[in-house]
């Protein structure tokens, strides 16, 4: 066929024979339809740290601002697209990977994402950095003591994680990595925590 050998296809993956389609429609131009810069704010924490919370009070207060964002809840995200994908370490580390994915196509289509996972490990929080430009993504760690989530216990985890019902359990017998360089460090102690807001 004419032109064949001047497309440049290559293996991505598992995937061969794939090639990158640009359209003329790009982040500059989404961006300054919607008045504003694409990128991603990155919430991490313990279980029961308040990342959800914080991310629905962060998303309102930019929404009453004019400004379009989109929340992507690690719970929320195992509901669909993470369905498949378990609390195994593998899984958790593909769980990651796809939201860190998922969350530089949002901030590419110029929307301010706001992912919300505890991700606890400092390696795979740094790869999905390393999708966007250093400028377009903020990490966010909400250090709430583990005593403080424990004692909290929304969804009754820890109970169950103490009692051994749960396995691997980010803070009990699962490590987290609390992060050494990011952008916002919202510091959280016993009988002093500050409201969302």
């Amino acid at each position: 066929l004419p032109g064949i050998d001047k497309l440049v296809t290559s293996t991505v993956g598992k995937s061969t024979n794939v090639l990158w389609h640009d359209c003329p429609i790009g982040q500059f131009e989404r961006q300054e339809l919607l008045n504003q810069k694409g990128c991603v704010v990155w919430i991490t924490g313990l279980s029961g740290s308040g990342k959800s919370t914080l991310a629905c009070a962060l998303s309102r207060e930019l929404h009453s601002r004019g400004h379009l964002t989109y929340i992507l809840d690690g719970d929320n995200l195992r509901h669909g697209l993470n369905r498949d994908l378990c609390f195994e370490a593998k899984d958790r580390a593909e769980n990651i990977r796809r939201v860190g994915e998922v969350a530089k196509l949002f901030a590419d289509a110029g929307l301010i994402c706001i992912a919300s996972l505890i991700s606890p490990y400092r390696s795979e929080r740094s790869a999905c950095r390393k999708l966007l430009h250093n400028s377009t993504f903020i990490e966010v760690f909400l250090n709430v003591p583990l005593e403080v989530c424990e004692a909290r216990d929304p969804k009754g985890l820890y109970k169950l994680a103490r009692a051994g019902k749960i396995k691997g359990f980010t803070g009990i017998d699962d490590p987290y990595e609390a992060p050494s360089d990011c952008e916002i460090v919202i510091q959280c102690k016993a009988g002093d925590c500050a409201t969302p807001k």
